[in-house]
């Protein structure tokens, strides 16, 4: 059975424009793949580079309103300028944005004045975001929050802390929730704010953590100290937050999908080709090719569903319980995968010594990587708490996926 998606000879002409416009702008300093825990500064000046050519042609935010800088593009040619980036091991932003997750929600819930004024330098690739919302004490409690904004006259003035923030680098906007009404119910009392990210006040502490994030480095934690923020970045209504929020904690739990391939398969393949277990190539012994054979249907049922809920959001078709189903199996999978890798190539791959390094060392960074992605957006359980919800089970009503447009 074909699960692949078909083209019409109209789309692979876009295809071909898409794949000679990077061939074009993709430089070479992006298109070496080597094991780094993170993006040099270089790199990551040329990735928003070609972020803002992108932008220019309508292409880094492809299904968004061209009126406010996005492409106005159909699903099926995102999904394609999705796979055309893959070549090139990169996303859509080709640098970690969290505006991907902001964007939509102020599309969502924003004024017409905000949508004017916040997402045209977005889609343009112009500025970049981080998302502030686990703090020390509420991570997949998320509506346990503690940052405070406090009216005064027309602004608000924050105080508190986020953790697990964003990448190197800095940005230019922050987005987060923080309590508005302390006095007030759960889920009733936080706003949803943007932030300058030079608002005096603001202090960035970079964090140590098992691994750094595949796409643009290190965690951090931010601390607000009586930053004033413009009563005209609340986004949603005061004390409206927690619905606000509903749009992108439906992208981040899986919603908005990836379109993308395993790159590191191939390379574990062509290793297993080039080196020997008892006298002759690890991939000529049958349990080898089970285990690769293993791991290639897992990455490929992940990536299936990584296409179909792109489809499904960005083509705004109803959707239920899909988003957070993607998600646990994304987090489950990268750990069984992992340690396939481990059996089929020895716990040595995890060793930093030449003689048994895997793959530039991609081995032993992906399988840090899949431990600490089991909790980021919610842990499994989490994923299977929503899921339930969707589905009615334990609830007279079923829990509607968070609203997109």
């Amino acid at each position: 059975m074909d699960f692949e998606v078909a083209y019409t000879p109209q789309q692979q002409r876009f295809r071909d424009e898409v794949r000679a416009f990077l061939e074009v702008n993709v430089p070479a300093i992006l298109r070496t793949t080597h094991a780094r825990d993170g993006d040099t500064y270089e790199e990551y000046q040329a990735q928003r580079e070609l972020g803002r050519k992108l932008g220019v042609k309508g292409w880094l935010y492809p299904t968004a309103p061209k009126q406010y800088g996005g492409g106005g593009l159909s699903v099926d040619e995102a999904i394609i300028l999705n796979e055309e980036m893959d070549r090139f091991d990169m996303t859509l932003p080709p640098y970690s944005d969290s505006a991907t997750l902001a964007a939509p929600t102020i599309q969502v819930w924003g004024t017409p004045e905000q949508k004017q004024r916040l997402l045209p330098p977005m889609y343009r690739g112009e500025l970049r975001t981080w998302q502030l919302l686990t703090e020390p004490g509420a991570g997949s409690d998320l509506a346990s929050v503690q940052t405070r904004a406090v009216k005064d006259g027309d602004d608000y003035v924050v105080s508190g802390q986020k953790i697990f923030v964003g990448t190197d680098y800095g940005a230019d906007q922050l987005w987060t929730l923080a309590v508005t009404d302390p006095n007030a119910p759960r889920h009733e009392n936080l706003s949803w704010l943007m932030i300058d990210f030079r608002a005096p006040g603001i202090t960035v502490q970079p964090m140590e953590l098992l691994t750094r994030s595949d796409a643009g480095g290190q965690k951090n934690s931010v601390f607000f100290d009586q930053v004033r923020v413009p009563g005209d970045n609340l986004v949603g209504g005061e004390n409206n937050g927690w619905k606000v929020a509903s749009t992108h904690l439906e992208l981040e739990h899986g919603g908005g999908g990836r379109v993308g391939t395993d790159k590191l398969f191939p390379r574990v393949v062509e290793y297993c080709k080039t080196h020997l277990l008892d006298g002759v190539p690890i991939i000529k012994h049958q349990d080898a090719r089970d285990l690769l054979m293993d791991y290639f249907i897992e990455s490929e049922i992940q990536r299936l569903f990584g296409v179909r809920n792109y489809w499904l959001s960005h083509a705004n078709k109803p959707r239920s319980y899909e988003g957070p189903q993607l998600s646990m199996w994304r987090k489950w999978s990268n750990v069984l995968r992992s340690h396939m890798l481990l059996k089929l190539l020895g716990y040595h791959a995890l060793t930093s010594d030449p003689a048994w390094t895997v793959a530039e060392g991609q081995v032993e960074l992906n399988h840090r990587s899949a431990i600490v992605g089991t909790h980021p957006g919610g842990t499994i359980e989490v994923q299977k708490l929503i899921m339930a919800r969707r589905i009615g089970i334990g609830r007279t009503a079923r829990e509607e996926a968070g609203r997109l447009e």
